[in-house]
C-alpha cells in the first residue's frame, strides 16, 4: 500500500501526511454511506411497527394502553378479561373475591398472582418495619375508606384494632392463609394496581410485544423504546388543595424498562371538624398520616414494587423516606411536600434528576 502510494506521490507533498489524509478522507466517505445506510434501516425497520392505543375501566379506575406492534393487532379485550379476573382475586369491592373470603376466613384456594402479592408486600413490610402491611384492613374498614360506613374513632378503638395488625401475623402454608387472629382482614389496594399493570405488561411480552406504556389509575410501566429510539414521556401531577380538581404537571421522567408509581394525600380525604384526613393510614399508630409530604412518586425495576413502596414512603414521611432511600440501590423518588410557610417544595434523588425534565 506504501509502495503504490509512493509511486502516485505528487512532487513535493508531504508523503505522510497526504496518505493519512487520503486514507480518512476515503473511510469518511464509506462512514457516511455506511451511516446512512443503517438509518435507511432503521427507518425501515421503525415503519413496520403499528401504533395501538386505547383506555378502559378496571379496578374502579381508568387504564391507558399504547403499544407498538408489527401486526397491529387490537388487545383490548384479551386486556379486559386478564383485569376482570385480576379484580376477581384482589378487588374488596367483590364479595367472592379471593381476598374476600380471605378476610371472612372461608376456605378459598390461593391462585399464583395472591401468592406473589402476598410474598411481595411481606418483604416490603419487613423492609420499611411495618410503615407498609397489607394487614391494615380492620384501620381503613374504621376510618371509612373504600367502601365501609366510618365509625367513631378514638385511641379505645385503635388500642382494639392495632393487635390486628401485623405482617408478622400472617403466612401461607401448604396453599392457605394461616392467620395468628381471625379478626385480621388484608388490604391489598397499596400493592395491586402496581401488580396489575405488571400482569398487563407480561401479557403484552407474551405476545412479542416489547414497546409499550401501560398506565392503571396512575400506576405506570414503560416497556422499551418507542420505535426509533424515543423514551416514553410520563407526568407527575402538581397537588391541589381539592380532592376534584384541575391537573397540572409538576414534572416530566423519561422512562424506558421501568415502573413509576406516585401515592399523595392530597386527592383522597375527608374534613371532619377542620381536620383534612388522608386515606393513608399508618399501621403502627392507626392513624391517618398528618405531615408534610403531600406526594411521593417512585421509580422501580416493575410497578408492583413501585406501588408498595409509593405508599410506604406516604407513612415514613420525607426525613425518613430519604434516610432509607440511601441504603436502596434499586428505587429512585421524586417528593413533594409543603415547608412550614406552605410553600410546595420538592426533593429528587440522585438518579430521579437524570430522567427528569423541570
Amino acid at each position: 500500500m506504501i509502495e503504490k502510494y509512493t509511486e502516485s506521490r505528487r512532487p513535493g507533498s508531504n508523503s505522510g501526511l497526504f496518505f493519512v489524509n487520503s486514507f480518512f478522507e476515503h473511510s469518511h466517505r464509506k462512514m457516511r454511506i455506511l451511516v446512512l445506510l443503517i438509518s435507511v434501516l432503521l427507518l425501515s425497520a421503525c415503519s413496520n411497527y403499528q401504533k395501538v392505543a386505547f383506555m378502559g375501566e378496571a379496578q374502579g379506575t381508568y387504564y391507558a394502553i399504547t403499544y407498538y406492534d408489527e401486526s397491529g393487532r387490537l388487545l383490548q379485550t384479551e386486556i379486559d378479561s386478564l383485569l376482570k379476573e385480576f379484580d376477581m382475586m384482589a378487588s374488596l369491592w367483590q364479595p367472592q373475591s379471593t381476598i374476600s373470603l380471605v378476610n371472612e376466613n372461608r376456605p378459598v384456594e390461593l391462585g399464583k398472582e395472591f401468592i406473589e402479592i402476598f410474598n411481595q408486600a411481606k418483604q416490603v413490610s419487613a423492609k420499611t418495619k411495618g410503615a407498609f402491611d397489607i394487614t391494615v384492613g380492620p384501620l381503613t374498614n374504621a376510618w371509612g375508606f373504600w367502601f365501609r360506613e366510618k365509625i367513631d374513632v378514638n385511641q379505645q378503638v385503635l388500642d382494639s384494632l392495632l393487635p390486628l395488625v401485623g405482617f408478622e401475623q400472617v403466612r401461607i402454608e401448604n396453599g392457605r392463609v394461616i392467620k395468628e387472629k381471625p379478626g385480621i382482614h388484608f388490604d391489598f389496594n397499596a400493592i395491586a394496581q402496581g401488580y396489575s399493570v405488571d400482569m398487563v405488561a407480561d401479557f403484552l411480552e407474551s405476545k412479542g410485544i416489547h414497546k409499550y406504556l401501560i398506565d392503571i389509575g396512575g400506576e405506570v410501566l414503560a416497556g422499551g423504546r418507542k420505535p426509533g429510539g424515543e423514551q416514553w414521556k410520563v407526568g407527575i401531577e402538581k397537588p391541589v388543595d381539592e380532592p376534584i380538581g384541575s391537573r397540572e404537571l409538576e414534572a416530566i421522567v423519561f422512562l424506558n424498562d421501568k415502573a413509576l408509581a406516585t401515592s399523595g394525600s392530597y386527592r383522597k380525604f375527608y374534613v371532619e371538624d377542620g381536620v383534612k384526613y388522608s386515606h393513608t393510614i399508618d399501621p403502627r399508630t392507626g392513624y391517618p398520616v398528618q405531615h408534610s409530604l403531600l406526594s411521593v412518586s417512585v421509580l422501580a425495576k416493575d410497578c408492583v414494587t413501585a406501588d408498595a413502596y409509593a405508599t410506604a414512603f406516604m407513612v415514613m414521611g420525607l426525613e425518613e423516606s430519604i434516610a432509607f432511600l440511601k441504603e436502596q440501590d434499586e428505587l429512585e423518588a421524586f417528593f413533594i411536600y409543603s415547608d412550614e410557610d406552605g410553600n410546595y417544595r420538592t426533593h429528587k434523588t440522585k438518579g430521579m434528576r437524570k430522567i427528569m425534565y423541570k
